[in-house]
């Protein structure tokens, strides 16, 4: 009997513990890649600061999907962002906002628009729709102004009519300091944080003389600034310690920045900015961060030469998560929220104007282990891209098309 006893309980416990699940380390996803997209040489021999950094595995987008033109009769359009209702608003370079419909049918210009300076890369720029905007119909956008002594990037607000055909209380809320005569180098996109705040990213005006202006602080040229709804600075900007700084700046040390994004789950923000000879970049923004133009760069001029001397790393200034040589010119883009295409979620989606394509990031804990050329044979240049209501990407192009990009 003692004998039973022990080995009905020895029998017990073999079964109790063959029912303990094994415990195994958590298998990580491994994202299939083949060899760069990038197959031409780059302008220069400098090495990346981190493996990743540049020319990242291919991807290929497995889920079927399609692209169709919805439209092609928009002017020079520059910025795109979508409405509640599943309409789109779109800006033209030469100073109009229009309503577009998601099947492609362009309204008349919506008035109340100040007028801007259109010259070279200035005009009407990047907009955003108020997160409110189903109680306050509020608009958002940033545009070249003339001013005493040449142009600034300023931002305006108004709301929008209920009948769509005007902007009412048509206010500038901010304009940029250092004036400039320059006809380059205005950034400028414009996008809401987390907190309902507008953060605009300006660029540096391109001239020797205004470029080193990225690096200073009582300069809003080469800075991302963060500001109220009303133009003022906002609660809690970084404080920089130099005489005169801007209670308005972010984060300084950029050249021409084209695309800003906020990522849908961490609400880090992204910004997408132009190199010269090389060294186009994406950055993940950080309160008071240094983002190091023109001291370092992964770039040279466009005559060859080095930029200052020479140097893509130093102490205190920010590496970009990734960048491109030769360039790509990365403007316009945003992050991908949508469920129709589960390969895509939280991708973060470029356009591309010289490299005439849009750019797709596979980004995990803010490092790129992808990338993929989209709409290449279009033979297009993507000056933005946005999400509409529906799910469904929509991209404008120099040319005046917008493109709907959806699950098939």
């Amino acid at each position: 009997m003692k004998q039973l006893g022990i080995l009905l309980l020895f029998g017990a416990l073999f079964c109790a513990c063959a029912k303990v699940p094994e415990t195994k380390p958590p298998i990580e996803k491994v994202l299939e890649t083949g060899p760069p997209v990038e197959l031409n040489p780059a302008n220069t021999t400098y090495k990346p600061a981190f493996v990743g950094q540049t020319r990242i595995g291919s991807i290929q987008t497995k889920t079927p999907y399609q692209f169709s033109v919805i439209s092609t009769s928009l002017v020079s359009p520059w910025g795109i962002a979508g409405l509640p209702d599943g309409k789109l608003l779109v800006t033209e370079k030469a100073g109009t906002i229009r309503i577009v419909t998601s099947e492609g049918i362009v309204g008349n210009a919506i008035s109340g628009v100040p007028p801007v300076n259109a010259n070279g890369q200035g005009g009407l720029l990047g907009l955003c729709v108020d997160p409110n905007f189903g109680s306050n119909r509020m608009i958002y956008w940033a545009f070249s102004e003339n001013v005493s002594g040449g142009s600034v990037t300023s931002v305006a607000k108004g709301k929008l009519s209920m009948d769509e055909r005007s902007f009412e209380n048509v206010t500038v809320i901010y304009r940029g300091k250092d004036a400039y005569s320059s006809s380059l180098h205005f950034g400028a996109r414009i996008v809401f944080d987390q907190l309902g705040n507008l953060l605009v990213c300006i660029g540096e005006r391109s001239s020797v003389s205004t470029r080193v202006l990225a690096q200073s602080v009582s300069s809003s040229l080469g800075k991302v600034i963060r500001i109220t709804k009303d133009g003022n600075p906002a609660a809690g900007n970084p404080v920089f310690t130099e005489a005169g700084a801007l209670p308005e700046l972010y984060s300084i040390g950029h050249r021409n920045p084209q695309g800003l994004a906020v990522h849908p789950i961490s609400k880090a923000i992204w910004l997408s900015e132009f190199g010269p000879r090389g060294g186009d970049e994406i950055n993940l923004i950080g309160s008071g961060k240094n983002y190091g133009w023109p001291i370092i760069t992964y770039g040279i001029e466009y005559s060859g030469l080095t930029i200052g001397e020479g140097i893509q790393q130093k102490e205190g200034m920010e590496q970009p998560v990734y960048y491109w040589d030769p360039v790509v010119s990365p403007s316009g883009m945003t992050f991908y929220a949508s469920n129709r295409i589960a390969e895509w979620q939280n991708n973060l989606f470029v356009g591309a104007l010289s490299g005439m394509h849009i750019v797709r990031l596979h980004i995990e804990n803010n490092r790129v282990l992808g990338e993929e050329r989209l709409l290449a044979s279009e033979n297009q240049r993507f000056r933005d891209i946005t999400q509409g209501a529906d799910g469904a990407l929509y991209a404008i192009t120099d040319a005046g098309r917008i493109y709907k990009i959806d699950k098939k």
